[in-house]
């Protein structure tokens, strides 16, 4: 199937991120300083004068946030980008492995979307929870529009950041964008999967991309004392997981598995399900399906360490968030359950397909629950290759394997035509 695809101009959410920023403290008082002009550049196409005259202005930091956006906007607005700057979502970097410098901006159709920013709400987690400071050294995996390697730039310094990507057009972009900032990490054409090792160890890992496995350079590359984030997912991008990788003094390596709310896209190799919209028609008509009452009802969406665990424990499952009421669904084999609570507490749940969704979920509570209703599971990267999470103790312990292996699907079309080009580096 054909599917049209509006390519983008490479401006995303930067404007968005940087109010994110200023309003949850992102990074401590120095980002303000880069986040603002960088985006513009990297995601505007703002030229260096602009960036400039933004980066002299975010120095005067008494000037409140709202003056900022004053010449911010007077940017976007000549050339209507607004939308894209305030709507917080991914953007299109990257059509069918297109170049992306000297690109005319248009409609493009077919093909696959190959490189998209992350939402802003992800990014300024995932930022915060990085901590960057002065002097570390830095792996940015996946670098994108080059947002996170112009951040680890302007706080830890250039000569420590290393980017990498396995699309030598994304590379050769972001190479020359952030030249214009006046940032000139080390940036590497290569897969991330191995990491950098002639740049370790470090200090801070990021991770662009999501994995069903933690690759097995990336334990080996931190620093003592480092930290590796990455988003841990299944075929489902409903509820994501971050892998939390630390390395303490003595050079031994932790892990654990946090259950997050927002996760970042699928790597190369292997791809994520989806409920089409003709799924979603036959849920909503409870085509097929029988109902039943109960008293007992689903976790909450904040239990998100139980729905975590039946991603897992039961796969192939996708939740239609855009429902104002519990619905999901799985793909392959077309089952689904709905549930939909009245006003005294009694849930009316409909269920259809060979597999029973809903007892599924009740199940997976119950172990959950046990196990001491965890919202976070250790990880285990094991010597032989192999890699479990777990949460508890003896016979209420809840536990699965990671599978060997990226898991095969077909709904999503292929992130690259080719196979990635041997690793290259640029460096100052």
């Amino acid at each position: 199937m054909t599917a049209a695809v509006v390519a983008r101009p490479v401006l995303g959410p930067g404007f968005g991120l940087y109010l994110s920023g200023e309003a949850s403290g992102l990074l401590g008082t120095s980002v303000h300083l880069v986040a603002l002009p960088a985006l513009a550049v990297l995601e505007l196409d703002a030229t260096a004068g602009q960036a400039a005259l933004l980066a002299s202005l975010a120095s005067l930091a008494h000037l409140p946030t709202f003056l900022l956006a004053l010449p911010a906007g007077a940017i976007v607005d000549r050339h209507g980008k607004r939308a894209l700057l305030y709507g917080g979502e991914s953007v299109l970097i990257q059509h069918d492995g297109e170049p992306i410098l000297g690109r005319v901006a248009g409609p493009r159709s077919g093909g696959a979307m190959t490189a998209m920013s992350s939402t802003v709400g992800m990014t300024v987690a995932r930022l915060q929870h990085l901590d960057l400071r002065s002097g570390q050294r830095v792996l940015d995996v996946g670098t994108g529009a080059g947002v996170t390697a112009a951040v680890a730039c302007l706080i830890a310094g250039d000569a420590g950041v290393v980017t990498v990507d396995r699309d030598e057009h994304v590379t050769a972009a972001a190479r020359e964008r952030l030249a214009l900032l006046d940032h000139r990490p080390t940036v590497v054409t290569g897969d991330g999967q191995d990491g950098w090792l002639p740049g370790a160890d470090y200090d801070r890992i990021f991770v662009s991309y999501a994995v069903t496995r933690v690759p097995e350079a990336w334990p080996q590359q931190p620093a003592a004392g480092g930290l590796a984030l990455a988003s841990l997912s299944t075929s489902s991008p409903s509820w994501p997981g971050l892998a939390v990788i630390t390395k303490d003094a003595t050079g031994r390596t932790r892990a654990r598995l946090e259950a997050v709310k927002l996760g970042t896209r699928a790597g190369h190799g292997w791809k994520q399900i989806f409920l089409n919209a003709r799924f979603r028609e036959r849920i909503d008509a409870a085509d097929g399906g029988s109902t039943r009452a109960t008293r007992t009802g689903p976790p909450s969406d904040e239990s998100r360490g139980m729905w975590l665990a039946l991603d897992h424990l039961y796969p192939g499952l996708v939740r239609n968030w855009a429902a104002d009421h519990l619905v999901i669904g799985a793909p392959d084999c077309g089952s689904w359950v709905a549930a939909r609570p009245d006003d005294t507490g009694t849930w009316s749940v409909t269920v259809c397909g060979p597999r029973d969704i809903w007892a599924e979920v009740q199940d997976t509570a119950t172990r959950w629950q046990a196990a001491g209703s965890p919202s976070s599971y250790r990880l285990h990267l094991e010597s032989d290759g192999t890699q479990w999470a777990g949460a508890g103790t003896g016979p209420t312990a809840l536990s699965w394997p990671l599978p060997a292996a990226p898991e095969p699907a077909t709904t999503v079309p292929s992130q690259a035509h080719a196979p990635a080009p041997s690793p290259k580096e640029t460096t100052p």
